[in-house]
């Protein structure tokens, strides 16, 4: 009888042990989730295509000084995508659709 206190309390510590080790795995889960939430607005306020109404007025002057065309026609068309998304609250698409657009701008 004297083992059984002795397993009991081996058992306890194991038990204690497969808790943190699961409250920490939460934790790192819950981290990781935040920062891929948060990294594609952050791309967008600091990337070469911020979403943000000047550069939105940049890239329309830009488009509507292209001679017309489809270049100029799929550039309009990410400028409504970014306005679209920009209206939405959707900042890191924003800043995907006005940069596609100023490199269209760009022209080859």
């Amino acid at each position: 009888m004297s083992q059984i206190p002795a397993m009991s309390l081996d058992l306890s510590q194991e038990q204690k042990k497969e808790s943190n080790i699961m409250t920490k795995l939460l934790g790192v889960i819950a981290i990781a989730a935040v920062a891929f939430a948060v990294a594609p607005a952050q791309a967008a306020k600091h990337g070469m295509g911020g979403c943000s109404s000047g550069n939105l007025e940049k890239t329309e002057t830009a488009v509507e000084g292209m001679p017309d065309g489809d270049v100029k026609m799929a550039a309009q068309k990410e400028i409504a995508s970014a306005q679209d998304s920009m209206l939405n609250g959707k900042m890191g698409a924003c800043g995907m659709h006005l940069n596609k657009a100023m490199h269209a701008t760009m022209g080859k």
